[in-house]
């Protein structure tokens, strides 16, 4: 398993995030002194762990050369994103419709954004990094691969992390799983069912 590239441009965290056109728009529109002073975690730790962990989704940025944005949407079983180290994130490159635009575009340019979303408890996180195109490493794609999972990996993508943040939830819709409805349907359909029984052998007995 290959170990993370040396990173480009080692600056600040928050400079990723605001960069000398945005703390100019920050000045200009008054909101400047509120985020002077932020500072953007570079690394994994506990709380970002536990969220990819739970991670059934999240949507990847890229770019091209030239700088012609692409958005992807990666979905998948809790678990198929994957913290390989502090440093890096990864999952398993299953083959779709072949159309190859992210791993081209990080042929070119490796900058990139994670955007991961908790619809159910309204939360979501942001990582910029650069990204890996790694291909015909077998371990890499064994420790990847979602056991039971349909698919086999055709390569695998690792983000580097270069700073993240959390966003407030303001304006995030509520969603729940499929899954996590199913679930609790069928416990309180159990305990109606339950009740119900209960009811019937009170009325046979009389009582």
């Amino acid at each position: 398993m290959k170990g993370p590239p040396p990173m480009s441009d080692p600056i600040d965290p928050t400079d990723h995030a605001f960069s000398a056109s945005v703390k100019a728009a920050q000045i200009r529109k008054g909101s400047r002194r509120l985020y002077a002073g932020m500072i953007l975690a570079d690394r994994v730790d506990a709380r970002l762990a536990a969220f990819v962990a739970e991670a059934r989704s999240f949507y990847l940025g890229t770019a091209s050369a030239d700088g012609q944005p692409y958005i992807q949407h990666r979905g998948g079983p809790k678990g198929f994103l994957r913290v390989l180290d502090d440093k890096r994130l990864a999952f398993a490159d299953l083959r779709g419709n072949r159309q190859y635009i992210t791993t081209g575009n990080a042929a070119e340019n490796r900058k990139a954004f994670l955007f991961l979303m908790d619809y159910a408890n309204r939360r979501r996180i942001k990582v910029w990094g650069e990204i890996d195109v790694i291909e015909g490493d077998a371990e890499l794609n064994a420790a990847l691969a979602v056991p039971g999972y349909r698919g086999a990996p055709e390569q695998a993508i690792v983000f580097t992390i270069t700073a993240w943040d959390s966003n407030c939830p303001q304006h995030i819709p509520q969603m729940l799983h499929a899954d996590n409805v199913a679930e609790a349907l069928a416990s309180r359909d159990a305990r109606i069912a339950a009740l119900e029984a209960q009811l019937a052998a009170l009325s046979e007995n009389g009582t």
